[in-house]
């Protein structure tokens, strides 16, 4: 196996709105989560974060520890969320402890000194395991979680492109956390906008992974300050990190499924600046 990682560094907004799209696919977009029977991870300066996908195909892959970390183990300082967004079913282990995780099923892990490996039942049919990562004070239980466990909020309608389930899985409002927030919301056929009115959360970073879209179509993600905005151009299974003072949102040329999550002050999910649509520039 291969363990591949890169450092982003924070960008200050006044820098960020004279960035080409070079340099904002360069400093925010993550291409390649995923590589067969490799691990890649993104270590963001925004607050922390830990951006990473494991594709265990013919092997068993290890969360190792890396340099920035400085420490013994990926967890010893640190708690994680784990989404399997493959077609195939896998195991996560914990110190030899299972947990078989399917398509869309979560799992919270607290923080300590322990080995986590990441395995696929089927090759023929890997699972893909993404993952987030936030500094922890202390440690809380390892748990998963499904869609049956969540926190679902039904919100947008078809006639304004945006009927989406919200399914709030590794929040406070069902398990305990450090900093890290996690969900993922599910548009309905026809719909394309997701965060829409935008806002941001000073308070807060955030990540946006976009998968559950044909290959030959794409999500524009907007980016930036409320009247500086920009875009992403993206593909499925790509990831984008999402600064405390950025708006996130997008739409795509189909519906689609993304996970959110966040690290920072607060757990307040509802902690959001709003603004009106008409104010986007």
């Amino acid at each position: 196996m291969k363990t591949n990682y890169e450092i982003r560094y924070a960008a200050h907004p006044e820098d960020a709105k004279h960035y080409d799209t070079e340099r904002l696919r360069r400093d925010f977009l993550i291409e390649k989560v995923f590589t067969a029977d490799e691990v890649n991870m993104v270590y963001s300066m925004y607050d922390r974060m830990v951006v990473g996908g494991a594709m265990p195909v013919n092997e068993t892959l290890h969360l190792e520890t890396i340099d920035p970390l400085k420490a013994p183990y990926f967890l010893t300082r640190r708690e994680l969320g784990i989404y399997n967004v493959g077609e195939g079913e896998g195991t996560v282990a914990v110190d030899g402890k299972e947990f078989t995780l399917a398509f869309k099923e979560a799992l919270y892990l607290g923080r300590g000194d322990r080995e986590v490996t990441f395995r696929s039942i089927n090759p023929q049919q890997p699972a893909k395991f993404y993952f987030l990562s936030a500094t922890a004070h202390t440690t809380y239980p390892d748990r998963k979680v499904t869609k049956q466990d969540a926190v679902v909020a039904h919100m947008g309608s078809l006639e304004m492109s945006n009927e989406r389930n919200i399914n709030k899985m590794l929040v406070n409002q069902v398990l305990p956390t450090c900093q890290l927030q996690m969900g993922m919301t599910e548009l309905a056929p026809g719909s394309v906008w997701n965060t829409m009115p935008a806002h941001v959360h000073s308070r807060r970073m955030e990540a946006y992974f976009y998968f559950d879209i044909p290959a030959d179509q794409a999500i524009c993600h907007f980016m930036g300050e409320v009247n500086e905005t920009r875009h992403i151009w993206m593909r499925g299974d790509q990831a984008v990190l999402s600064p405390e003072w950025s708006i996130h949102s997008a739409a795509a040329t189909h519906n689609y499924t993304f996970i959110w999550g966040m690290a920072g002050e607060n757990l307040d999910y509802g902690d959001q600046d709003f603004s009106l649509i008409t104010d986007l520039k």
